[in-house]
This record gives C-alpha cells, sequence and structure tokens, in this order.
C-alpha cells in the first residue's frame, strides 16, 4: 500500500512540476563583443553587462504574457572581426534568439546588422557609433548612444574653442570606428575654422608608430587626435613622449577606458588626454549610475571599462519592449520596441527615432590625471 502512495505521490509531483515547467517562458538573449584580441577588456566589460541584467531580470521573475520568463544568455566572441561577427550573428540566428545585444564595434556591428534583419530579429548595439550603423533601412537596428556625427563633431569643436589647437594632425585605424569618427572630427575642427596638418592612418593590430608620428612631428602639433581603441592609443602616447611630442592627445569613447592609462604604461601627462564617451547623466541620474557601477564591481570584482552599463540598459530596454507587447517574439514586439520613449536607464533617458537612434543623446567629455579618469563636462 505504501508503495502505491508514493508511486501517486511521485506521478502528481511530476504533474504539478510539468505544469510548471510548461507555464515557464525561455527567452535566449545573444550578445556579441571582443572576449578575445587587444581589445578582450573592453569585450568582456560589455558581456558582464548584459550578464548582470540577465540575472537581475531572473531574480524578479518577469513574466510576458502571463508566463514566467527564464532568460538566458547567449554569449559570442568577435574578436572585432567583421568575418568572425558575421558568423557569431548567424549562429545566434540559428539558437533562434529573441534579440541581440551588440556588437561592440562598428566595423562587425553593421555588417551582423543584416544577418539580424535577413532573420527579423532586433539588434541594439550599447557602442556603435558609425552613422552608417541606423542609417541602412533596416528596421530592426537600434543603438543606445550618440553616433560619430554628435561625438566626433564635438570633440574637433573642442580642440579649436577648448584646447585653442591650432595645429592639429589626425590619424585613424581604418576601421569604420576609426576612421569614421576621425573623418567628424576633423569635420567639427573645420567648423571653427581650424586646420589640420597632418592625416595620417594605422591599422587596429599595429604597435609601432614611429614613421607616422615622425612625420607629426615635422608639423609641430600641439593637438593629436586618434581614431581607434585604447589598446593602439596607449603604445601611440608612449611612442609620442619618446620622440618628444608634447601635444594633446585626443579620441573618442574607444580610447576612453580605465585601462588607458595602464596601456600607456606611465607616459600620460595628467590632463594631456582628452576623450569623449557616447553617453552621460547629470543631476539626479548620477546616482542610479554610481549606483550600478559599485553592484558591478561587487559582482564581478572589477571596474566599469566604458560600455557595460549600455548593455545593461539595452537589455532591459529589450525585454521591457517584450513585457508591453506580452510576446517574445521578435514578429510581435519589435513595433514596441521601436517605439520605446523616456525609458529611464542608469545611462539616462532612452527615446528611439525612426532610425532607431537615441534621442537626444550626450557625450560626456573626459581627461585623466593621476591615472584617474576624470569628467570633464556633459554635453548634448
Amino acid at each position: 500500500m505504501q508503495v502505491k502512495m508514493n508511486v501517486i505521490v511521485a506521478a502528481a509531483a511530476a504533474l504539478v512540476a510539468g505544469s510548471l515547467h510548461a507555464q515557464e517562458l525561455v527567452v535566449k538573449i545573444g550578445h556579441v563583443g571582443p572576449t578575445s584580441g587587444g581589445i578582450a577588456h573592453l569585450g568582456k566589460d560589455n558581456e558582464n553587462g548584459a550578464r548582470m541584467a540577465i540575472d537581475e531580470l531572473n531574480a524578479k521573475g518577469v513574466t510576458i504574457g502571463g508566463k514566467k520568463a527564464k532568460f538566458e544568455l547567449l554569449a559570442e566572441d568577435d574578436a572585432g572581426d567583421p568575418k568572425q561577427g558575421t558568423a557569431a550573428a548567424q549562429k545566434l540566428v540559428d539558437s533562434k534568439v529573441a534579440g541581440v545585444v551588440g556588437h561592440l564595434n562598428s566595423g562587425t556591428s553593421i555588417p551582423a546588422s543584416k544577418v539580424y534583419s535577413d532573420a527579423g530579429i532586433p539588434q541594439i548595439s550599447p557602442s556603435a557609433t558609425n552613422p552608417k550603423f541606423t542609417r541602412q533601412g533596416y528596421k530592426t537596428t537600434f543603438r543606445v548612444v550618440a553616433d560619430d556625427v554628435h561625438l566626433g563633431g564635438t570633440l574637433g569643436r573642442y580642440a579649436v574653442e577648448q584646447l585653442k589647437g591650432k595645429t592639429i594632425a589626425v590619424i585613424d585605424d581604418r576601421t569604420a570606428y576609426g576612421q569614421g569618427v576621425a573623418d567628424e572630427f576633423e569635420k567639427g575642427v573645420k567648423s571653427k575654422g581650424g586646420k589640420i596638418a597632418k592625416r595620417e592612418f594605422t591599422n587596429d593590430k599595429a604597435t609601432d608608430f614611429t614613421a607616422i608620428l615622425t612625420s607629426i612631428k615635422a608639423t609641430k602639433p600641439d593637438v593629436v587626435f586618434y581614431g581607434g581603441m585604447d589598446a593602439v592609443a596607449g603604445p601611440m602616447i608612449r611612442q609620442m613622449k619618446q620622440l618628444g611630442i608634447n601635444a594633446k592627445f585626443m579620441g573618442g569613447d574607444g580610447i576612453c577606458s580605465g585601462e588607458l592609462p595602464k596601456l600607456a604604461a606611465g607616459a600620460m601627462a595628467d590632463g594631456q588626454v582628452v576623450c569623449a564617451e557616447a553617453g552621460g547623466v547629470e543631476g539626479s541620474q548620477k546616482a542610479g549610475l554610481e549606483k550600478f557601477k559599485a553592484d558591478f564591481k561587487k559582482k564581478f570584482n572589477a571596474d566599469v571599462q566604458i560600455y557595460a552599463p549600455y548593455v545593461y540598459d539595452a537589455t532591459n530596454v529589450m525585454v521591457a519592449a517584450m513585457v508591453k507587447a506580452g510576446s517574445s517574439d521578435p514578429a510581435k514586439y519589435l513595433p514596441v520596441l521601436a517605439k520605446t520613449t523616456d525609458y529611464k536607464g542608469v545611462t539616462g533617458n532612452i527615446t528611439f527615432d525612426e532610425k532607431g537612434d537615441i534621442k537626444n543623446g550626450a557625450l560626456t567629455m573626459f581627461t585623466y590625471k593621476g591615472d584617474k579618469r576624470e569628467q570633464i563636462a556633459v554635453v548634448r
């Protein structure tokens, strides 16, 4: 009799478990960033931002369409390489993800965006700033940061108006991001009557800049702008010092990381570097961002590099659209995502325009003192 009862109890438990499981909705969200290669520290920072959002969403017990959602993060490495980026995108499409947060670089985000568009899967980049990313006519493409027109142009105007740059040299790494932001910087300089004395280029894996820096030194520059990432900017700053080039060094969000002083190996003078991050909060919104940074440090035992808060917001914006639509089906929540208005994130309020760009995107200007990044101003 006891054996019979045990069988009945076990069967009932299995039915209950099966019923609960049936009520659970598994939602796969993809993330892609360079977690190998020279900027792996930035890629890991991004991935951790996504993990933090996913863990918090699961802890909250979010429901979508009356079912409790269990979110799963599918993380892929694109190594900052366009071919690897499209392969990673196709892998996520084949895995039937509901949406993708990424990629980090414009050079990988742009080609991958076609893969996601063809599959009808929403993609929100937390850091791709090349204007082309959202100007291809894809309905699936969004970003939560200002683009290079705003970022590069603001830095160019700042070089002339605030740094009083008379002889300005520009270097870029020939990537979609680096060349794009350098082009916009040059336009910003010229819009304020400034002149570019020299334009040079390198690549995103270079380590020796002696030839181009020697060429630039001959112009006696007071400002050198680099369009590229911190892994190249650090050694470039070291070699500028070795060659006796005492110019201000400027760059976009790609160089504006906590890792830059270490990569420059003590070659940075206080206030020498001026960079801008594509985002920024002011006033009462600062508290939310500071709390995020403290929670991030506690969870991962690492400081935020640059983009983790934007990845966190992008993930949460995507899920908020699913909740509002009552579905994680991309076809059903995509129109709701496109109409996102005044979502209150840790990086500020998020509203998408008709192209998928963030409206009224902010920039934060920074410099470095004593190996610490210091905010100069938030600019819109």
